[in-house]
């Protein structure tokens, strides 16, 4: 028999995270432990108010399936009972900790994934003033970032591009909307991200604007993040996007994001595997993904005052393993 405990979690950041949806002071993640036997596996998902989640959403549908749980349901069984999302995130990246610690192992080694040593992750550059977002880009750079995540709505793209590129003209730029463009002008401001040496562009348009991207010929990649949470998705990305973000938070946990991650490639989508603001507890669920993709974008926790413990080791732009 299980033991099942899901709680809260707020984690102040150091500095606001400001993106075309509004600004961040804190991460509220929700953390499912499951104890079997004396060994415990943990879990923690960050609801996403764009998905219509919060944290009492998340818990209560948690809480729906604690009896299966502490049943001892498996991970097959989880995906028909909640939906993809934070919750089923938690409990899938749970049941994976509980499984390995009981078998003497961990994820990593059952997958049979070889981790580097070193995995170079995106730093931000949040929403700002040109010159802010400049300085911030340079400030990274000098101290080793090397891909850097700029985060845009829909103002001053030139203005702030065109300084960010002057500041750290040898960075790997990607570009991150967040929904806020339209398709009015697209292929221009595309153009323009290709003019200045960006290597890809993530989801310029709101969900079910995406046809727009039919329209012309691509400059550069272009991500699906909101447009692609799980295989489901994929049949009606193709043509129009050139690369999906993977994110456990949306396909429901690991368990989908593996199958996602190989069912995309088949099917000629290069990958990215993104994070929302989190605790190095999801960053270390997501990592078995971390060899299969040409951009990892894990510095949430990067973002935090103080991190769960035991901590990942994060230096600017790089994820020591």
């Amino acid at each position: 028999m299980r033991k099942l405990r899901v709680f809260e979690e707020a984690w102040p950041l150091h500095t606001p995270f400001v993106i075309a949806r509004g600004s961040r002071s804190e991460a509220k993640v929700v953390v499912v432990e499951l104890e079997q036997d004396g060994v415990k596996g943990v879990g923690e998902c960050t609801p996403y108010p764009r998905y219509g989640e919060s944290i009492a959403s998340v818990m209560a549908q948690v809480m729906a399936i604690g009896e299966q749980l502490e049943r001892g349901i498996t991970r097959e069984q989880l995906g028909h009972l909640l939906p993809a999302g934070a919750a089923r995130n938690a409990v899938d990246c749970a049941l994976w900790s509980l499984e390995t610690a009981l078998s003497g192992s961990d994820v990593v080694t059952q997958l049979g994934v070889t981790l580097p040593d070193t995995v170079t992750t995106a730093q931000t550059v949040v929403i700002g003033t040109p010159e802010q977002m400049a300085a911030s880009a340079s400030a990274l750079f000098a101290s080793g970032a090397r891909l850097l995540k700029v985060k845009l709505d829909n103002h001053f793209i030139c203005e702030r591009m065109v300084a960010i590129r002057e500041a750290a003209p040898e960075a790997t730029l990607i570009v991150d909307a967040n929904e806020s463009w339209r398709g009015d002008g697209l292929a221009a401001r595309c153009q323009l991200l290709a003019d200045l040496n960006v290597a890809m562009l993530e989801q310029p348009l709101p969900v079910g604007e995406d046809e727009a991207l039919d329209n012309f010929i691509h400059p550069l990649p272009i991500c699906a993040d909101e447009s692609c949470h799980t295989r489901e998705d994929l049949p009606v990305l193709r043509g129009r996007y050139d690369m999906v973000n993977i994110k456990l938070d949306k396909t429901g946990g690991l368990t989908e994001a593996l199958a996602l991650a190989a069912e995309a490639k088949a099917q000629g989508f290069a990958l990215m595997l993104g994070c929302m603001l989190c605790t190095s507890r999801a960053i270390a669920a997501a990592l078995p993904l971390a060899t299969q993709v040409r951009f990892a974008d894990l510095d949430g926790p990067t973002w935090l005052a103080a991190d769960a413990q035991p901590a990942l080791h994060f230096t600017c732009g790089e994820l020591h393993l």
